[in-house]
């Protein structure tokens, strides 16, 4: 029997520690592009870009949380706050009364029109201005591989809740 390596090589810990810092980068200049732009949280975009794309304009909590990896309290605050501001409304769901489905206002459309098109000039800046057509393609297909290896694992929103020792 072998053991495994007890560290990463130095070719894993190169490309490790550029997509931790490519990562930190993108999403301090979006952060605060997001936030001038629309007064928004970088979660708070997610949430409402996964709304604004949905047919319906509508998803259940737990979705959304499994979507934009978020914790289901952390989410609920988020939309409480979109709700207070207008952008989201939440109501139960109609498939089972104990979820909640969370849905875009026009209001909240509005403000995506308005910081999409910052949004997308960041994006374009910083990630893919350095990189060929080709470089695009074969970035998107690695990232979409691992993206697959690690939702194999279903998400922590959708794991069963815990009992309290009470109940």
């Amino acid at each position: 029997m072998t053991d495994p390596q007890p560290h990463l090589d130095a070719v894993e810990l190169d490309a490790y520690f550029a997509l931790i810092e490519v990562s930190s980068l993108l999403r301090h200049t979006v952060e605060q592009q997001l936030k001038e732009a629309g007064g928004l949280s970088y979660v708070q975009f997610q949430l409402l870009a996964t709304l604004g794309d949905s047919p319906t304009g509508s998803h259940r909590m737990t979705d959304l949380a499994d979507g934009v990896v978020y914790s289901r309290s952390g989410l609920t605050y988020q939309a409480g706050l979109l709700e207070q501001a207008g952008l989201v409304t939440r109501a139960p769901s109609e498939e089972d009364e104990r979820g909640i489905t969370v849905t875009i206002t026009d209001a909240g459309r509005e403000v995506l029109s308005r910081v999409f098109p910052g949004h997308i000039d960041v994006i374009r800046q910083l990630l893919f201005a350095p990189l060929k057509r080709d470089d695009v393609t074969a970035l998107g297909g690695l990232l979409s591989t691992v993206r697959a290896h690690m939702r194999a694992t279903p998400p922590r929103s959708a794991a069963r809740r815990r009992r309290s020792a009470s109940s």
